[in-house]
């Protein structure tokens, strides 16, 4: 039976046997982040870290969350790269519906859901392209019919009308005919972790799109063995549609900046620039260590790639709005 592709990804996904869930693999073996990608990622939020840390004035505790942390890759680096006198005060939280990974530093929380009161970091790396959602399609009478699909085979049938709540999101924010991925679930769940920060900040780090360039097909597609594929709601792949930023942006209702992960990761000191040759001839084997941290860090900047990321920053009970991000 067809239904539509939100209850179809959700089952997929966050289901008994979803893509997420299983503990034989892990979305690691599938696709890559930015986390996967370097330490030099998880080395910029560390610097973030400590810059928000001295911000609020180095409070007794400071909470990191790490929602949608994956087998706990990024909390590990992290962990690794936190100052000494930091990691005796961090009270560090992975938010995940996967089981907790197996050698994980026993003083990580391990949990389903965002801690209620944060003081700290609480950050989102490509969590939110995975939020599931409904979609979508304007049929030959000019009508905005939902899409459904069948779970077995990834078969898409048109529906009944969009109802009047996701045509109310449509009109403001991805307004026109074609394939719309209706974001609202992704706004309703971003508002929900932001709001949970009491004082501190909350960074998504994600593929996306504003306004002025939503795609007119839509985005969504799948991910399995490391290659994309076509989307099947089986369980067997990832499904993901990017993120309308700036719909989710404002919807968390605090101040906010936003910017591409080229620039942030650049103000944060991951720079892809080649190292002099004269290096190479003093220090052959420095200038090669060089050339591989630039080669990793042009991966993590590079604007058609990890680097047209964007990251989505909002500041709460802070003077600074964003300077923390250059």
């Amino acid at each position: 039976m067809a239904i539509g592709w939100r209850l179809a990804m959700q089952a997929a996904l966050y289901g008994s046997d979803g893509f997420f869930v299983r503990e034989r693999e892990g979305p690691a073996d599938h696709f890559r982040t930015s986390v996967h990608a370097s330490p030099l990622f998880a080395a910029a939020l560390a610097r973030l870290v400590g810059r928000l840390d001295e911000a609020l004035g180095r409070p007794e505790t400071f909470d990191l969350v790490d929602v949608g942390a994956g087998r706990g890759e990024l909390i590990i680096a992290l962990l690794a790269m936190l100052p000494a006198e930091l990691r005796g005060r961090l009270n560090v939280t992975g938010v995940e519906v996967a089981p907790r990974p197996p050698g994980l530093d026993p003083a990580v929380h391990w949990r389903r859901d965002v801690p209620e009161r944060i003081t700290g970091l609480l950050v989102a790396t490509e969590w939110l392209d995975n939020v599931p959602l409904d979609i979508v399609e304007t049929d030959d009478d000019g009508r905005l019919r939902k899409v459904l699909v069948d779970r077995g085979t990834g078969a898409e049938t048109l529906g009944p009308p969009a109802d009047p709540a996701e045509l109310f999101w449509i009109s403001r924010w991805w307004p026109g005919t074609g394939r719309i991925e209706i974001g609202a679930p992704r706004d309703a769940a971003w508002a929900q972790a932001v709001e949970s920060v009491h004082r501190g900040a909350a960074l998504c780090v994600d593929y996306g799109h504003v306004k002025a360039g939503r795609p007119v097909f839509g985005t969504l597609t799948g991910f399995r063995d490391g290659r994309q594929v076509t989307p099947v709601p089986d369980g067997r792949c990832d499904v993901t549609a990017h993120v309308a930023m700036d719909s989710v942006a404002c919807a968390a209702g605090t101040p906010h900046r936003m910017v591409r992960q080229r620039e942030a990761l650049r103000a944060l000191g991951v720079d892809g620039s080649r190292p002099s040759l004269d290096l190479a001839r003093s220090d052959p084997a420095g200038y090669l260590r060089a050339l591989s941290t630039a080669g990793a860090a042009a991966e993590l900047t590079d604007p058609a790639g990890l680097g047209g990321h964007w990251w989505l920053w909002h500041s709460i009970g802070l003077s600074d709005r964003g300077t923390m991000l250059g």
